[in-house]
């Protein structure tokens, strides 16, 4: 079968790189009902940046807002999941490559039974490429 590439907004916060922080953020977005596609967590100089992929961004905001979360404007990425196999993320890498797109970030991830997902950023300039490189 083939990945399933979609096109998502996310947005990011930066918090104190303090115990707790990002367990603190996700317990707000999951009290107001927010499903998120991914998230990841990173030290940036003296805080951490909180990167949100929600499933629905009207929701994701409204939880934000009502929470006086300080986010960053809407940014685009890519989500891609498949079933898992041996070069899997190299072939939508590929892609890209062909195309002349440099990947901003990648994190990739074996999902367990046979799956796998991933989530690239790109330059906002290349998202319209990029996701015809990669049929999204």
């Amino acid at each position: 079968m083939p990945d399933t590439i979609q096109s998502v907004d996310y947005f990011y916060i930066m918090t104190p790189d303090k115990p707790g922080e990002a367990c603190r953020t996700l317990d707000t977005l999951k009290a107001a009902g927010v499903n998120l596609l991914a998230f990841s967590g990173f030290p940036s100089g003296r805080k951490s940046q909180l990167d949100f992929v929600p499933a629905d961004s009207s929701a994701f905001l409204a939880a934000a807002k009502s929470a006086k979360l300080k986010l960053s404007r809407r940014k685009s990425g890519f989500l891609i999941q498949g079933d898992d196999r041996v070069g899997a993320v190299c072939e939508n890498l590929a892609k890209l490559a062909a195309a002349k797109i440099n990947v901003t970030a990648i994190d990739a991830v074996s999902a367990g039974m046979g799956r796998y997902g991933a989530i690239l950023w790109v330059k906002a300039k290349d998202h319209k490429r990029a996701a015809k490189a990669l049929g999204a």
